[in-house]
């Protein structure tokens, strides 16, 4: 067995755009459906959503059907954390793609560069313990820890002042491969808590995607705004994310109910991370 080709980390460092979905559900069967829709990449959260590895481990073997939707997993980290044995079981689950919030500097990022690579006798490798689980078929696939850090993806997420401006040394860290802005925690950072689409908020990320790509990164962002989704693809933003299943739900039945019941809940505001 050969160890699987990470295509999105190869598009995303080709520049092809890759339209996503946000996963907050937690569930396998709410996840295959969403896969089915055509998705480059699907996000499964486990920062602000109620996923373990095992919820996580049942929506990789449900997604499994559908390689054209790619599976990246949010790790749940805090300003300064790096979560080593998070990074490590994640990728023994066969997660090929990391997105790992609230980085605030390029010494943070660099630790979790090195966990997320296996050791290499050129010294150039990082902490990442031997056992590959599920990621290498339990020893199926025989050359996994010689090639998995090639096909490991880690992109990493910016949501603070701190890390704006700290972004240039984050964005060359070597072993990232894309720089992910938050837009809500960033606007809270910035001042303009619940109000991502401050004019302040936008003109700083539309500054932050061109220091990235500058610094020959991909950029990715995460926005339900159809008409903002475009205009981060124009700015050069690599992945978007441009929904989340929870709203998607919220949204269908608040407006199903509101049509048959005059005491129907409100439509909900939209909602990033």
């Amino acid at each position: 067995m050969q160890t699987p080709v990470n295509r999105f980390k190869a598009a995303i460092a080709a520049g092809q755009p890759q339209i996503g979905l946000w996963l907050g559900l937690a569930n396998a069967y709410t996840a295959e459906i969403c896969a089915g829709a055509g998705f480059d990449w699907l996000l499964l959260d486990a920062e602000h959503s109620p996923n373990d590895t095992r919820s996580l481990l049942a929506q990789l073997q449900a997604l499994a059907a559908y390689p054209d939707s790619h599976a990246i997993a949010r790790v749940p980290m805090g300003h300064g954390e790096v979560g080593e044995m998070l990074i490590k079981q994640y990728l023994d689950l066969g997660v090929q793609t990391l997105l790992v919030p609230m980085v605030d500097t390029a010494e943070q990022a660099a630790r979790i560069v090195r966990a997320a690579r296996y050791p290499q006798a050129d010294g150039r490798g990082g902490i990442r313990g031997m056992g590959g689980a599920r990621a290498s078929a339990w020893g199926r696939r025989p050359h996994y820890a010689l090639q998995a850090n090639a096909q490991v993806c880690l992109l990493v997420q910016i949501e603070t002042r701190q890390a704006l401006a700290g972004l240039d040394a984050i964005a060359a860290t070597e072993g990232v491969d894309g720089v992910f802005i938050g837009p809500t925690d960033l606007s809270a950072s910035m001042g303009h808590i619940g109000n991502p689409g401050h004019p302040e908020v936008q003109q700083a990320i539309a500054d932050a995607v061109a220091r990235i790509r500058r610094a020959g990164k991909a950029a990715g962002i995460l926005t339900p705004d159809e008409a903002l989704a475009r205009k981060y693809l124009e700015l050069g933003c690599t992945f978007v994310a441009v929904g989340l299943d929870t709203q998607l739900l919220v949204r269908s039945t608040s407006a199903l109910a509101a049509r048959f019941k005059q005491t129907a809940a409100p439509a909900p505001q939209s909602q990033t991370y």
